[in-house]
């Protein structure tokens, strides 16, 4: 069972520039166009990183739960990410196989207590990620050579309606 990301050796091949954070973002708007919480809730995650209210680690988790069937916006993450930390497909595949077997948890609980909607397996949109523990502290954002900086130095606002 994977527990993170997984430490990857090298350098990034080349600096990121506030436009490759821009790009990304248009293509977060595009694919969520008709789903305006979900982009806005990724703008709440980059906030919540840049004001250090979680690290590396939990973007990874918040942003892999909240593009979850988007494998190709998880994969473009990875561009943003510092040396270190890379989010693979096999990560992808055990978080779904986490998520469902929670959702799955859940169905039974709830069935157990005599819910008539428990047996619809499939959870009500992204939902709020858990928020991180104690000790939270921003990790690696590898300011001079690109990662997520390139996102930190953004400005974060204006929420779409």
């Amino acid at each position: 069972m994977s527990q993170g990301p997984r430490a990857t050796p090298g350098k990034q091949l080349r600096e990121l520039k506030v436009e490759d954070a821009l790009l990304y973002l248009d293509q977060v708007k595009m694919e969520f166009g008709d789903q305006p919480e979900i982009y806005n809730e990724f703008l709440d995650i980059m906030k919540n990183f840049k004001a250090q209210a979680i690290d590396t680690p939990g973007v990874i988790q918040r942003v892999s739960q909240l593009f979850r069937g988007y494998n190709k916006l998880i994969l473009g993450f990875n561009t943003f990410l510092p040396d270190g930390y890379k989010i693979g497909l096999e990560d992808i595949e055990e978080q779904q196989r986490l998520a469902d077997a929670r959702t799955a948890r859940e169905n039974a609980a709830r069935a157990a207590a005599g819910d008539s909607n428990a047996t619809g397996g499939v959870s009500s949109g992204p939902g709020a990620p858990p928020r991180g523990g104690p000790g939270s502290s921003a990790g690696p954002m590898g300011g001079g050579g690109g990662g997520m900086g390139a996102m930190q130095g953004m400005p974060l606002t204006g929420n779409v309606d």
